[in-house]
């Protein structure tokens, strides 16, 4: 734990040596202690190998935080820091080869949160329930033990679910295409069990992250990976410590937000042919905010490919489909959509499964 701030009497005590110094009179204000600072709000990063082993964006991100004058945090954890070359608050609980699936069933998690009490936890697992073919509805039914594990802790609990970041192993050919349906169910998901008291947001680590650049391996960040997570969950988590009560006492304090922002996709199929059918997707604003972008993943059923897309902008690796320069914005309530030519084998139904969330 870093501790950022002086306290309120040795800073009282320095203002009163100051006076005498300066030979001016020691008032009231100066020799009262000055109201006892809020506590730092605590952070955990919780994951596997791509947190802790060593999970370098933690050291990225603590120091860009730190840099822009969030100072007043701690990052917390039952494990140490493994090593990034600089100076960080290190503490995780980025367990290496860890399943969600198991920390749910084997209990584990309510003993690092006694431990720890965290109030904002950063979550980036289910590589390795992907990579062992564990099904999406058993790692979010892990997902959903684990949340509420942490809202038994701390009722306010603020909790960032990463889509995770892209997977392509040399030993696991179907690993990559598992990655993105997965991922694909993460934001209906937190919407359903997200709270104003203890909001759950997605974070998406999957777009613009390439395992062949970002990646040492098909699956754990390289320097340049590490600046790319750290750049999400900054941009993720500032926006929660500009929204949680600096003093829990001060009833005029705002609270945080929510989650405001959140839309749906729908699609259907205008027309179809032998090997291939031409779809739409239609996207609802959900949310109780206007939405300044949108972003679609496809769930494509083996086989199958998109070739054209319009009104929005396709792109193939990552399977996602974002607003067109004059689409994204959208009110609560208000639609947009983009219509798309698919190619299929011969057999494969028209249509597709696709999820959305705001960009």
């Amino acid at each position: 734990m870093r501790l950022t701030r002086l306290p309120g009497a040795v800073l009282a005590a320095l203002a009163a040596v100051a006076a005498l110094l300066l030979g001016q009179p020691l008032t009231a204000a100066a020799a009262t202690p000055a109201a006892a600072a809020a506590d730092p709000v605590r952070i955990m990063p919780l994951g596997d190998s791509i947190t802790g082993s060593p999970g370098c964006w933690r050291a990225l991100l603590w120091n860009q935080l730190q840099d822009t004058g969030y100072a007043d945090i701690d990052f917390v954890g039952t494990l140490p820091a493994q090593g990034c070359g600089v100076d960080y608050d290190g503490d995780n609980e980025g367990h290496g080869g860890y399943l969600a699936t198991n920390i749910a069933n084997q209990n584990l998690l309510p003993g690092w949160l006694s431990a720890t009490s965290p109030d904002v936890v950063l979550m980036h697992l289910g590589t390795n329930d992907v990579w062992s073919n564990i099904a999406p509805d058993t790692i979010l039914a892990a997902f959903t033990t684990l949340v509420n594990q942490m809202r038994a802790n701390n009722p306010d609990m603020t909790v960032l679910v990463a889509q995770i970041i892209p997977m392509n192993p040399s030993t696991c050919a179907e690993c990559a295409q598992r990655a993105v349906n997965f991922n694909a169910r993460i934001p209906a998901w937190a919407d359903a069990l997200s709270t104003a008291a203890s909001p759950v947001r997605v974070v998406d680590q999957w777009t613009g992250f390439d395992t062949a650049t970002d990646t040492y391996d098909g699956v754990h960040p390289n320097d340049a990976g590490n600046v790319k997570m750290a750049a999400r969950w900054y941009d993720a988590l500032t926006p929660v410590l500009d929204g949680l009560p600096t003093d829990p006492g001060d009833p005029d304090d705002p609270g945080d937000p929510g989650t405001g922002a959140a839309c749906t996709a729908t699609t259907r199929t205008i027309g179809s042919w032998n090997g291939g059918w031409q779809g739409e997707v239609t996207v609802t604003n959900s949310g109780s905010s206007a939405l300044s972008g949108w972003r679609v993943t496809f769930v494509l059923p083996s086989g199958v490919t998109v070739s054209q897309v319009w009104n929005g902008t396709y792109d193939a690796t990552a399977g996602t489909v974002t607003n067109a320069a004059w689409n994204g914005g959208l009110a609560p309530g208000a639609t947009a959509a983009f219509g798309y030519i698919a190619a299929s084998p011969a057999g494969t139904p028209a249509g597709l499964t696709a999820s959305c969330a705001a960009a």
